[in-house]
């Protein structure tokens, strides 16, 4: 551990910043749930790369916070990206980025974990990296320095983010973020040197150490002793993990401020271009005991006053109806509302409308994607429009009075004819809600329609593909647009210039990284901020260290070649991606991978784990 003023004389340093910059609530801790180990022998940082109000809402933070915590001797403790006027105001005071906690320097911590959310997130790292005054690039780091592990989706391309990493963690973190510390407490504690520190982490299966890899012809090529490929790791049964039933509750207004319960890890929906639904395989639920047990306890300890079973399907859940009496019986008359985000049109049956329906109602969020059935079926959504309309009169039926609508434009093989059936799907949902609500209500009903655009990722079968170009894209908009129903409905698109940066950030190699760097010292940081982000200033970053961003984003890779992250193994073979490509562009769709009608792909085998699912029956 690198040598750090005391806790209360950094404080006094800070303490005269939070006048003079908006939401000082942001950097002060001391929250209802805070745990604070001022003496510890070994201290972690966990950072969320944006501000405070969206990183508190992260729940993977907490996940691993609580795992860590089970270790003895250690502590754990919470950064944030300072927002800009703080940012500012610490480089003028000369203060160091400090932990919420014990507001000691993050350079003073022996480990730096870092979530990668989003490719958008990339530039607040370096930020946070230089205001805790720790080297940006992992080979400038000395002795002393923390080691800096990423995490999180991202880290599936890692290469963009690499050099600016020690070691990155694929996968689920529950074990390998303790294998990773232990590895790292045992080395260090034998007088070991950085370089052996990084040598045995390469050993911990799911760890990637980038600077154990060279570029070569055909990729990347490993150094001795580190693995060929970094297989990701999976946690087979989530419930021999406590969730974190106590949250740090934040004094001022996060994002998404409720208690939040995973339900279950994974989708056996396999959408093509769905990154998430790809590398999460298998489908692993908790049990229904544990998920009621759990969601009680972190309403009794927070006092929040509604609670969200979440996942990437939520209603795919064996036991969620069980779940949802259980709840609504638990919950009825204290006014709390259940969420149940990331619902299938198929999946959301009358009963669940009912249960849903008896206590106080959020929000309905359903993903069409597409409104062609053809474009459906290209893209592996097994959604038929009836069931989206069926769906919408149970909803209205059973009191709600608005839903939202997902649909993603540019997506493989797409048409015009594609892009203006969304508008007529829409005028068709609306209808549907309409005829569904009691006349004297009508006028309440709307429809959100939320249009963003496709962006390929790495280990999809979508993967080959390239964006479309942005002009393309905002064409597009326009027609979508014009095609669009107006009363009732809202209607939002996603910036296609941010879009175009997700991608090339999201499919780029190693030498982005430079890119990355120039665009953060010309000023880009929290780019996913509509008024802070530029497009000309990532060009003129790309022009001067000589990469060509619309290559990157829009030029499609040839079957066979080798992609800038084949050296990591998602669990997913590049034989069956690859089919799955080519039956998209046939317009076939795939059964959905369920435990009952296995087809044999060999998704789940390749995985090797064994899973364990709610009602006690073993998969694997």
């Amino acid at each position: 551990m690198s040598e750090a003023a005391a806790p209360e004389d950094l404080w006094s340093r800070v303490e005269p910043l939070l006048a003079r910059v908006e939401r000082p609530a942001r950097y002060i801790d001391r929250e209802w749930g805070a745990v604070v180990r001022p003496i510890a022998a070994y201290r972690v940082a966990l950072m969320y790369p944006d501000a405070y109000e969206v990183g508190m809402a992260n729940q993977a933070l907490q996940v691993l916070a609580g795992r860590l915590s089970t270790l003895p001797g250690v502590a754990v403790e919470r950064v944030f990206v300072p927002w800009t006027d703080m940012a500012a105001a610490l480089r003028q005071a000369d203060v160091p980025l400090f932990t919420l906690e014990s507001c000691v320097p993050v350079a003073s911590c022996d480990l730096l974990g870092v979530t990668l959310p989003y490719e958008l997130t990339y530039t607040n790292v370096l930020e946070a990296l230089d205001l805790a005054r720790i080297p940006l690039r992992a080979s400038d780091r000395r002795e002393g320095d923390p080691l800096v592990v990423a995490g999180g989706p991202s880290v599936h391309n890692p290469e963009p983010m690499a050099p600016f990493f020690d070691a990155m963690l694929i996968g689920d973190g529950e074990d390998a973020v303790i294998e990773l510390v232990d590895t790292h407490r045992a080395v260090t504690g034998r007088g070991g040197s950085r370089s052996e520190v990084l040598q045995a982490l390469a050993e911990v299966s799911g760890v990637y150490v980038p600077s154990l890899y060279e570029r070569a012809k055909g990729g990347l090529r490993p150094r001795a002793g580190a693995p060929a490929r970094v297989r990701r790791r999976v946690v087979a049964d989530l419930s021999a993990y406590e969730s974190p039933i106590c949250p740090v509750v934040p004094y001022a207004d996060v994002v998404h401020d409720r208690v939040t319960v995973e339900v279950l890890r994974g989708c056996s929906r396999g959408c093509r271009f769905c990154q998430a639904g790809m590398v999460y395989r298998p489908v692993r639920e908790r049990r229904a005991d544990d998920v009621v047990r759990d969601a009680i306890a972190s309403l009794r300890c927070t006092g929040y006053e509604e609670v969200s079973l979440t996942s990437l399907s939520t209603a795919d859940h064996s036991q969620l109806e069980e779940v949802l009496r259980r709840l609504t019986r638990r919950l009825e008359g204290t006014g709390i509302a259940i969420s149940v985000p990331s619902l299938r049109v198929d999946s959301f049956t009358l009963s669940l409308a009912r249960l849903l329906g008896e206590g106080r109602k959020s929000g309905l969020t359903f993903a069409p994607e597409a409104g062609s059935q053809r474009l459906r079926d290209v893209i592996n959504k097994n959604v038929t429009e009836d069931e989206l309309l069926a769906t919408t009169r149970a909803a209205f039926a059973s009191g709600w009075r608005r839903v939202k609508l997902y649909f993603m434009l540019g997506l493989p093989t797409e048409t015009d004819e594609d892009v203006t059936a969304i508008g007529g799907l829409v005028a068709r949902v609306m209808q549907a809600a309409r005829e569904a609500t009691p006349k004297d209500e009508r006028g309440a009903v709307r429809v959100a329609v939320s249009v963003s655009t496709f962006v390929p990722k790495a280990h999809t079968p979508f993967q080959w593909a390239g964006q479309l170009p942005t002009a393309e894209v905002l064409r597009r908009q326009r027609v979508l647009r014009d095609s669009m129903p107006r009363k009732g409905v809202e209607f939002s698109w996603h910036d296609a210039e941010v879009s175009f940066l997700e991608a090339v950030l999201a499919r780029g190699d190693r030498r982005v990284a430079d890119g990355i760097e120039a665009a953060w010292r010309s000023g880009a940081v929290f780019d996913a901020w509509t008024e802070r982000f530029s497009l000309s200033r990532w060009h003129e970053a790309f022009a001067a260290v000589g990469i060509e961003p619309s290559a990157i984003a829009f030029e499609p890779f040839e079957p066979g070649a080798t992609l800038p992250w084949a050296h990591i193994d998602s669990g997913l073979a590049e034989p069956f991606l690859l089919l799955e490509w080519e039956r998209a562009q046939a317009g076939h769709t795939t059964p959905d991978c369920t435990f009952e009608s296995c087809t044999g792909c060999g998704v789940c085998g390749a995985l090797g784990a064994d899973i364990v699912l709610a009602g006690g029956e073993r998969h694997g």
